[in-house]
Parts: structure tokens; sequence; C-alpha cells
């Protein structure tokens, strides 16, 4: 690994330190290595040392010590899809697969408005951050005419929440009139959405080392943006040199689509708009042959996968194992929590592996290999695997310490077979660049009963919206 920038400082003065010990570590490096027990050191908002046995002797300035027995402390976990906003239309369209489920709920979504979007998506960084993920990503791409600032809303409930935020600028240009899904009203023509991307960009993004957030740009999917702002949001992504995620191959009736449409597959399709490279990430990936794979493989195109949403809608399995043996980089995403009302990403790393193994066998993924999908898979598919995603000297301190020694996982010799197979492990201990953002399973960022209660209130006012027209 190249070498990190060194801690904050004034160069006299050393960072405080967290020393965390007798715990079991994975520190899902290269070589996936294990301590039981082991220690974590946290200087400022950087991984200072990590090793088996207790801390160094002598550190100065500690500012607090952790006696981790019967606790497992790993990377913090890296959720690659998500659509904040569909937080306040969870339980609809039950039994409809994805074509049916977006009919239904794209005339409730065009209703959202500023402060809609900001309660969901504290609402969404709630339920995640406090299940142990400490990067996020967003896919944001619903933008009703006069609905305010819904890019900066997600931003600011980030910031409150004290999570790392790859929040990517979404777009349709697709609506009803032209054979699309959205209404009219909730799309934007090219010019706007490139205009609004490249403003938010400029606005927001922060490509440094430690940064907490970062924007990327993300058309919503072949079926709902036009070819032209295809290749034009992939000219402005690399014109500014942020990453580029949309949907693909995520349906059978996707492919039938892009065949009838463009006369080629979605990865044909997307390869001859710009979008195969190791910039970018797509959602999904669910149907897709040797030859696609071969072609993410070959450039380096990652793919965040979203089990539980892909059941949900009966979209079917994406070929993770083959994908992750021909090197494609792959991380784990909750999506949306209208296809996943569950909203946390911590129980898929249980659900990859049931999932790949009814599809594939007793040794299509195991649990190392499904930890390192949320983890390291995750952050290498941000781009952010030199910066986080394992436990490493000189990354920053986001991390997570698990209870495993309670009822539910006490029997349960393999510490990281505890986390994985067992059931959702309490998040002791959370940081994020250093910070604590859970203790005890609870947030300290914010007060969780109020942001289901502000929810709440928010979803009853769109259902309310949406039926009056």
């Amino acid at each position: 690994m190249a070498a990190a920038p060194s801690p904050p400082g004034d160069g006299t003065t050393a960072p405080p330190r967290t020393v965390i010990e007798n715990c079991a570590v994975a520190t899902v490096d290269a070589h996936d290595t294990e301590h039981a027990p082991g220690h974590v050191v946290v200087a400022g908002n950087r991984i200072e040392s990590v090793g088996p046995g207790p801390a160094p002797t002598g550190l100065a300035h500690v500012t607090r010590r952790i006696d981790g027995t019967g606790h497992l402390v790993t990377p913090g976990l890296v959720n690659t899809h998500h659509h904040f906003y569909q937080w306040l239309t969870r339980g609809l369209a039950q039994d409809a697969n994805l074509f049916d489920w977006l009919t239904a709920l794209y005339p409730v979504w065009s209703r959202i408005d500023e402060r809609m979007v900001h309660t969901a998506a504290r609402a969404s960084l709630a339920m995640m951050v406090r299940g142990g993920v400490t990067t996020a990503a967003d896919h944001h791409y619903v933008f009703p005419r006069g609905s305010g600032d819904l890019l900066g809303a997600e931003i600011r409930a980030a910031r409150e929440l004290g999570v790392r935020f790859s929040p990517t600028r979404g777009s349709m240009d697709r609506g009803e009139s032209d054979g699309g899904l959205p209404p009219d009203f909730a799309v934007e023509s090219p010019d706007q959405a490139l205009a609004a991307t490249e403003e938010a960009i400029d606005t927001h993004h922060d490509p440094s080392f430690d940064s907490m957030l970062r924007v990327g740009v993300a058309p919503c999917s072949p079926f709902s943006v036009s070819t032209e702002l295809m290749r034009q949001s992939a000219e402005l992504a690399r014109r500014k040199g942020v990453r580029l995620h949309t949907h693909g191959s995520e349906t059978v009736e996707e492919e039938q689509f892009c065949k009838e449409l463009f006369g080629m597959g979605p990865t044909d399709y997307f390869e001859s708009t710009g979008w195969l490279g190791d910039d970018v990430w797509m959602a999904h990936c669910v149907h897709m042959n040797d030859t696609d794979i071969e072609a993410f493989a070959r450039t380096g195109t990652g793919v965040g996968h979203c089990p539980s949403s892909n059941a949900r809608l009966a979209a079917g399995t994406a070929r993770v194992p083959d994908m992750l043996r021909a090197g494609v980089p792959v991380g784990l995403g909750v999506d949306g929590t209208a296809s996943n009302e569950s909203g946390e990403l911590h129980t898929e790393l249980r659900n990859a592996l049931l999932v790949h193994r009814l599809a594939g066998g007793e040794k299509a993924l195991n649990v190392r290999q499904s930890l390192r999908l949320g983890t390291h898979g995750g952050a290498r598919v941000l781009g952010r695997a030199a910066e986080t995603g394992s436990l490493e000297p000189g990354k920053l301190a986001d991390l997570v310490l698990w209870r495993i020694d309670g009822l539910g996982h006490s029997t349960i010799a393999d510490p990281v077979a505890a986390l994985v197979l067992g059931p959702p492990a309490p998040v002791a201990l959370s940081l994020v660049n250093g910070r604590p953002v859970v203790e005890d399973g609870r947030l300290v960022t914010a007060d969780e009963d109020t942001i289901a209660r502000e929810a709440r209130a928010e979803s009853r006012r769109l259902a309310s919206l949406a039926e009056g027209g």
C-alpha cells in the first residue's frame, strides 16, 4: 500500500489515541490476517497499529482504552448502492417484479421534496450506521420540478450523522411521453441534468485522502436515460475526475429492452457509451454471461451486489462467485428500502452467503469472502480501497467492534463465522474517521426515536400527496 499522509497534528503534539485490545481482529487485508486476541490503536483519524496480543506499551495521549474481550473488530461496512428516499415507501408493491414495482411507485416518488428526502436520508443512514456501516453510497435520480435541493438534503443528513458519504447525482430524461416509466415532471432534459450534476461536483466533491464526501455521476438506467445522456454523463465524470454509477443487467426484461432498442445486450451497450472502466460500478448485474463477466474483469468495472433486493423483486441471483474468480471488483449494497425493507447491510453478509450456496453449492461463498464483500470489496468498488475497507496502519479509522459473546453468538468459536452466520451482532462501538457514531448499539450523533417519528410523519405526508394526484 502506498504511504498515507500523516495523521493531522501541529507537528509537536501527538493526536489523541484510542486503544482497543483483548479482542479478535479480522483485518481483511490482502492476506486476511486475523489475530485472536489482538489490538487496534487509533491515533486521530488514522489506524496507527494492528497486531496480535496487547497494544504497545508507553503510548502517549491515550484518551480511551477499551477491553474488547468477547468482541470482534473489523473494518467498517461499506454500502455500495442505495436509494435513501425510498425509506418513505417501504412495504408497498409487495408482490411485484421490478417493472410492476416501478410502475406502482414512480407516481408516489415523483411527489418527494427536500424535507422528505432529508428525513428519509437520516432514517436510511441511521439504520445502516447502527448496524456497522461507516461508508455509504446513495443513488438519487428523482428530481421533480420545484422539489428543492434534494442532493443537498442527503449530504446534510450524512454530515449530521457523521458517516462517510458517496452520493451520486442521478438523472432521468425518459418520461412517460418518451416511453419511460416516470411522470414527465419528474425527469429532466439532458442539459438540465448535466448542468446540475456538474454543479453538484463543483459544490460538494472532496477528493482528499480523508474525504467525508465524494460525489459521483449516476444516470439511472438504460431504460430511463437516453443514449446521449449516458455518453455525456461519462464524459462529464471523466473530465471532473469522479466515479460513474448506474443500474445494470438487473432483469431479463432489461436485457430484452436493450436488444430491441439498441441491437445489443446491456454490457455491450454500456461499453459503446463509455460505461465500462475502473472508475465505474453498477448495481445488481444479475443477468450476465461469461463474455459480460470477462468484460467487467478486463476493464475493472465494479459491481454493487444487492442479494436481498434481488430476491424481493425476484430478479434472480447474480453470478458473484464467478465474478470474484474472474477478478471483478464486487461489494455489497442494501438497495432502496422499498425493495429491501430491512435497510441494513450487516444482514447482507449472511444473505449473500446463503443465496449463493443455494445457487452454486456449499463452497460457492465462505464467511470470510462474505465479510470481504462488505468491507474491502465495497471500498474497492467506491475507489477508496487505499484509504478504508481494511484494518492496516495508515488507513482511515473506520472500524466496528461487534459483541459476539452474548446469547446469539457465544457458542460459535470462529468469530468471523459468528458475525456472518449468526444473528445480527450488536455493535459495541463504531468509529468513522476516528469518531464514535455508535456506542452500545445506539446512535451517538442523533436520536433514533426522533428520526423514526419524523420519518413516519413524512411518509404519511408523501402518501397523502400521492393520493391527491
